[in-house]
């Protein structure tokens, strides 16, 4: 697939119909990452499918866009948007030397011991699988190229935020930011998780997420 299949609205595009095939008019939508800027566009175009939200550990689009152009801390935590944009050297970066890049980038923002040397393996088979690495990628590229609209820029369903504090590549007070856009949201905090937080406090994620589904 090339860039386009990438935009968020295509990958929104996927998440109504999975739950359409389910047979699911409305879900309960949790991401993270990347999962969570397609979660929080999932529920700004279509609220009326969403029942409830979570997100770990990425903001509201509007947060993201204003924190890239206003707050220089944020810029040099993202170098890596603009760097994606390039072709194929990315790819040829990320692959040398058995995939050294990605897997060092995965130990030195977690805590240590959060990814075992099998998990690193298991994360170098799947990145060497033909085409994966320019499919991660476009992720990235896809995002400057085709920028989503939204008709109106609040989230109106039920929502919780989680968020690691230590996280090396979002600042924490996004996940605060976010909370004006939202007419009902809610805001975890943990001060000694990162960016990996469902792989670092995986029983106190695994509990919030429920009890908020739950109730």
């Amino acid at each position: 697939m090339g860039v386009a299949s990438y935009a968020l609205t295509e990958l929104v595009s996927d998440v109504i119909a999975i739950a359409d095939r389910l047979g699911q008019q409305r879900i309960f939508l949790a991401g993270h990452d990347w999962g969570a800027a397609v979660a929080w566009s999932a529920a700004l175009l279509h609220p009326q499918r969403i029942a409830k939200l979570a997100v770990l550990n990425v903001p509201h689009p509007s947060v993201m866009r204003r924190f890239l152009k206003t707050q220089p801390r944020q810029m040099l935590r993202s170098w890596y948007i603009l760097f994606f944009q390039i072709p194929w050297l990315p790819e040829a970066l990320f692959s040398a030397f058995n995939f050294r890049i990605g897997a060092r980038s995965l130990a030195q923002s977690s805590r240590d011991g959060t990814f075992s040397a099998d998990d690193l393996a298991r994360y170098r088979a799947a990145w060497s699988q033909p085409g994966a690495l320019t499919a991660m990628i476009n992720w990235y590229r896809a995002l400057l190229r085709s920028r989503a609209r939204f008709s109106d820029s609040t989230v109106r369903v039920p929502t919780r935020i989680l968020w690691g504090e230590r996280d090396a590549f979002l600042l924490p007070e996004m996940g605060r930011e976010s909370l004006r856009y939202c007419t009902d949201a809610e805001l975890f905090t943990f001060a000694d998780a990162t960016h990996w937080l469902q792989h670092e406090e995986p029983a106190r994620v695994s509990e919030l997420l429920i009890d908020f589904f739950r109730r």
